[in-house]
């Protein structure tokens, strides 16, 4: 007989389940928030869904979560919001409102979405 190679014939079958979380956090202005001005809020100032006071704001996991910004309903540009995640006095959303551009009114609300996903994968491997 002649030489051969024999090599090791393997089947692998991957499922990978992606779970979506989305938290809601509410603020309403107190006060109007000039074009070229910043609007900052601190994390103790939003409440949640059941109109209890948020203390902290989540970390957004890499790779796995983003946020986005509502203004009187209106999804904003990504790059006009600034999140830092953390207790009182830490954590904040900043909006730049842009020059040149209307302002944000007071008794505006403000929403902000935090969108996390828990993936999880599980290998069936067939020799």
């Amino acid at each position: 007989m002649a030489l051969q190679l024999m090599k090791l014939l393997v089947s692998i079958t991957t499922t990978t389940d992606v779970t979506p979380a989305s938290d809601k956090y509410f603020y309403v202005t107190a006060a109007e928030t000039a074009a070229g001005a910043t609007l900052t809020i601190d994390a103790a100032s939003f409440f949640d869904d059941t109109g209890t006071a948020v203390t902290a704001l989540p970390a957004l996991a890499a790779g796995n979560s983003y946020f986005q910004v509502y203004v009187n309903g209106v999804l904003q540009m990504q790059d006009l919001s600034t999140y830092t995640p953390g207790a009182t006095g830490v954590g904040s959303l900043a909006i730049a409102v842009p020059a040149g551009g209307p302002a944000i009114p007071a008794d505006s609300p403000i929403v902000l979405e935090i969108v996390s996903f828990a993936p999880s994968s599980t290998s069936t491997v067939v020799t």
